[in-house]
């Protein structure tokens, strides 16, 4: 179906929100518990799949529900429709600090694919599937593993990421990129992992044994701080905690 053509403003700056516009009968589609707040006259759905086919049956939204459950996501998507006369609003955040990507399918070729947990809402009509990584290196050391997902249409919609985003054209090159640092690309781009130099380089580099690796010609969007990075950085065994030990002789008798 041809999607609903919603409005919307991105706010904020380290820790964003998307604020959606919605015409009377206009639908937006979002993860669950992903709204942070609505006007009056919105009304939300949970449901199965994403609506972009009405005529889908009941088995074809219980497929649709069970490949998002083979993401981590939730088995339902929350459907918000202006049940009012004049223009509403409802806004969607992030579920951890960075940066929302406004992502217009229609400029895009109809087609991107993004890491499995970046989906955050889009337009009613945007088709909403996984895809699987073609080779075995990708999704055991890739960092976004072998399921990612696929988002079609010609409407908005929009994803989210760790920290500052970072948007690059690629025009018949290679870009290599720290494994779980990607987004999204579009589909003229071929996502491969590749071993990180020589062994002295993989051992003692600190840049990990594996680089994922992109070649051909499209759009890729790449995050500074992706969450599991985040999550073992902030943990007790990080590296800040060895960091924050690191002291020597020196820094303890400065502190005496």
């Amino acid at each position: 179906m041809q999607s609903h053509e919603i409005d919307y403003k991105i706010l904020g700056h380290d820790v964003q929100l998307v604020e959606v516009e919605l015409d009377p009968g206009e639908t937006v589609i979002a993860e669950a518990g992903a709204m942070l707040y609505m006007d009056d006259d919105i009304e939300y759905t949970a449901r199965m799949g994403d609506g972009s086919n009405p005529r889908a049956g009941f088995f074809d939204k219980l497929l649709s529900a069970g490949s998002r459950l083979i993401t981590g996501e939730s088995l339902f998507l929350t459907h918000f429709t202006n049940r009012g006369w004049g223009k509403k609003k409802v806004a969607f955040a992030a579920p951890y600090p960075g940066t929302i990507i406004p992502l217009n399918l229609t400029h895009l070729g109809g087609r991107v694919i993004v890491q499995k947990d970046a989906f955050l809402c889009a337009a009613l009509g945007t088709k909403i599937s996984i895809t699987f990584s073609r080779k075995l290196g990708s999704g055991f050391f890739g960092g976004e593993g072998f399921i990612l997902q696929q988002l079609e249409g010609d409407g908005n919609a929009f994803v989210h990421a760790g920290g500052t985003v970072i948007e690059k054209q690629l025009n018949n090159e290679v870009l290599k990129v720290d494994t779980g640092c990607i987004v999204g690309f579009e589909p003229g781009i071929d996502y491969s992992i590749e071993q990180a130099g020589n062994l002295r380089s993989m051992l003692f580099g600190g840049e990990g044994i594996f680089l994922a690796t992109l070649r051909g010609t499209g759009k890729v969007w790449l995050q500074s701080m992706p969450i599991r990075k985040l999550i073992a950085e902030l943990s007790p065994g990080g590296g800040n905690t060895r960091k924050e030990a690191r002291g020597g002789l020196l820094d303890s008798l400065l502190e005496r």
